[in-house]
């Protein structure tokens, strides 16, 4: 694939995960702000688009990358895959880090009161993403699950597969929204001078799973649902 001013960020990212650290490094959203151009995300962060190409081109060289291999997978294998990996990778993650970050709260939230409002945020996006799944796992998944195994569209409530990746895209945004806050209250989830052994371990455990999410995010938004659309077009016709 090759990359000029008019290439799409998330469909980069799904030829070459590599790409992705790239983009992170200059600030640019690459999951839930997949559908941008380059010369796009360049304007609003008032970058060189030929610069930034330059250091994707070397990237890609260089890159014999096994998570390219995403993009090559049958949806129902990476469906699974994502239920599998990031789904209990939430799951887990949130029973552990709660307690961490309510005692962080405890010990510091008066020195750092900045720290009740990243709490407040973290158990809205844990309840918000417990549901969120729920929604995949429970129609979204099988219905992927049933095209790809049976080369056919089947009749489900919600109409087309559009209706609820449409939702769930939406839902994606508010999560990114959330932890970009919540990046932006932690200083990029650097601890202050003061902080504890548990204070630090907590900001670690946040800085991985907004990592985790946004590979999550990207996932689905940039490989899976389009090979779901695309897949149900093509049994249709």
């Amino acid at each position: 694939m090759d990359i000029n001013e008019q290439t799409i960020i998330g469909e980069l990212v799904a030829a070459d995960y590599r790409t992705a650290s790239i983009f992170k490094g200059h600030g640019i959203d690459f999951c839930c702000n997949g559908n941008r151009t380059i010369a796009e995300a360049c304007r609003q962060k008032a970058l060189e688009p030929g610069a930034l190409i330059n250091v994707l081109e070397d990237v890609r060289g260089q890159a014999d990358t096994a998570a390219a291999a995403y993009n090559s997978w049958p949806a129902d294998l990476l469906a699974d895959y994502i239920e599998k990996k990031h789904h209990r990778y939430v799951t887990a993650k949130v029973a552990e880090i709660t307690p961490f970050l309510g005692k962080v709260v405890r010990v510091h939230g008066d020195r750092h009161p900045e720290l009740k409002e990243v709490e407040t945020l973290f158990h809205e996006s844990a309840a918000e993403l417990s549901a969120h799944m729920k929604k995949e796992e429970t129609f979204l998944f099988p219905y992927i699950r049933n095209m790809a195994v049976n080369k056919a569209a089947v009749h489900a409530a919600f109409g087309t597969v559009e209706n609820p990746i449409s939702v769930m895209r939406h839902e994606h945004d508010i999560e990114g929204g959330r932890f970009q806050r919540i990046a932006t209250l932690t200083g990029n989830y650097t601890p202050p001078a003061d902080a504890c052994n548990t204070y630090k371990v907590t900001f670690s455990l946040l800085k991985e799973f907004e990592e985790d999410l946004h590979l999550h995010v990207h996932l689905e938004n940039n490989i899976l649902f389009p090979k779901a659309i695309k897949m149900e077009q093509e049994t249709v016709r």
